[in-house]
């Protein structure tokens, strides 16, 4: 017996031996008078202590879950939803199965089955959470993080995301290989076609969105130089985009914890899915983010909208392009990537020889000059491929000869011209005598 089943026994017995009145015993036992004489009479009718035992003990609840159901959830998550929490679990469980049990209940049939989750429980938090923004489209946070998001079904990839402050809404995503400009720019495309141009934007100071040589000298501020920005913060500058940079990853807190319900819900459901690669990923993110949108975004302070429509007239993909300055040759010619372009049309403009303009690339591969808002478009120049040169076979050094061995080098002299070197060396002997002479007379 309980406690409580045994204080209700002491109290019976004392009102039946008369030391205690039916009223100060339901005072006791905190019940009516007519309860206090029901237990009496049961106590007396029944066969004493025993008949004050609840009477559903040892019996199984009607409601209870049976045996066939908790052996099919356990075998539901070890091969199916293994790794998921108890909500996330249970919410399969109702999804895709059919069965409708709360999250406490998926937890006590893991544990009794000794199915423990392999995460850790969330540990406390170390800072206070900043209060959210009270409009939708007042700020976004955007970040990235690489992941095994398929686990080793392909190598890790980065998934950009971008969340509104104020509602805990992902306003787009999508996977890339790395960490890369493409990818949040992809990101900021997505939630401003479907949503508007938000005030202000939220990241960390990775070099995509900062110019490595943003800090200025006293020197140079005093020369009125301005910072120099990234193609990102270039793109956050021509929309009118406030762009605040985060020293530490707890000051954009929402996006980070983001990641954390994204890494435990997220691998489970392209697992589910049965996606293999980025590209089948990509392709099942829109319908997966909608999911998560229905669950977890809130409603914010007020029902106002501070987003700002996009113009009709401004293109995204020129707006987040690649931006370089060249300057015009004769003829409006100019050299990008190792190619000479020149306008596709007649310019509007007035624009010399030696100007420098704004040459942009789009993620398409179009390069523009963009000049006064305005996008004038380029045409590659062919260049002539000259043909090779006809190379004449230069005649290589002729190779020593030997004598052969009747050449008349190898051969004795004939008669003749032994006798032609001999009378030559007897008028040489002959002209030196006489020489030798004459000296003789002069000294």
């Amino acid at each position: 017996m309980s406690r409580a089943e045994l204080k209700k026994v002491v109290v019976v017995e004392k009102i039946i031996s008369g030391h205690m009145t039916n009223a100060e015993g339901a005072a006791v036992l905190g019940l009516t008078s007519r309860q206090v004489i029901r237990l009496k009479k049961r106590y007396l009718t029944e066969g004493g202590a025993a008949a004050l035992v609840h009477r559903n003990r040892g019996k199984k609840p009607v409601h209870a879950l049976s045996d066939e159901t908790k052996e099919r959830v356990a075998v539901l998550y070890s091969q199916q939803y293994v790794g998921s929490n108890n909500c996330h679990c249970a919410e399969l469980l109702t999804e895709r199965d059919g069965l409708e049990l709360s999250p406490s209940s998926v937890r006590r049939i893991l544990l009794a089955k000794g199915l423990k989750q392999t995460k850790q429980r969330r540990r406390k938090k170390a800072h206070q959470p900043r209060e959210r923004r009270s409009q939708a489209g007042a700020l976004w946070q955007i970040d990235a993080t690489p992941f095994a998001w398929l686990e080793d079904r392909a190598p890790a990839f980065a998934l950009h995301a971008a969340i509104d402050d104020a509602t805990g809404l992902v306003v787009g995503a999508v996977f890339r290989p790395t960490e890369c400009r493409e990818g949040y720019s992809l990101v900021m495309m997505q939630g401003i076609q479907k949503y508007g141009i938000p005030l202000g934007l939220y990241s960390d100071r990775h070099t995509i969105f900062r110019s490595p040589n943003e800090p200025l000298t006293v020197e140079q501020e005093l020369a009125g130089e301005t910072k120099p920005l990234s193609d990102f913060g270039e793109a956050m500058k021509e929309l009118c985009i406030t762009h605040l940079k985060a020293l530490t990853p707890q000051a954009k807190g929402r996006i980070e914890r983001l990641w954390g319900t994204l890494q435990d819900r997220l691998v489970i459901e392209l697992r589910l899915l049965g996606v293999n690669t980025m590209e089948e990923a990509n392709a099942a993110l829109p319908a997966l983010l909608r999911k998560h949108n229905r669950k977890f975004a809130v409603k914010p302070k007020s029902d106002e909208r501070v987003y700002i429509k996009l113009d009709s007239s401004i293109r995204l993909d020129y707006v987040f392009a690649k931006r370089e300055l060249r300057t015009l040759g004769q003829g409006n010619t100019l050299s990008y990537a190792n190619k000479t372009y020149t306008f596709a049309k007649p310019s509007p403009y007035r624009l010399d020889p030696r100007m420098v303009v704004e040459v942009r690339e789009t993620f398409s591969g179009e390069v523009i000059v963009w000049y006064d808002d305005t996008a004038i478009h380029l045409v590659e120049i062919e260049k002539l491929v000259r043909k090779p040169k006809e190379q004449i076979k230069k005649a290589s050094s002729a190779s020593p000869r030997k004598p052969a061995s009747v050449h008349p080098w190898k051969t004795t002299m004939s008669q003749t011209q032994i006798k032609r070197t001999t009378k030559k060396n007897d008028f040489q002997d002959a002209l030196y005598s006489q020489h030798n002479s004459y000296a003789e007379a002069l000294w």
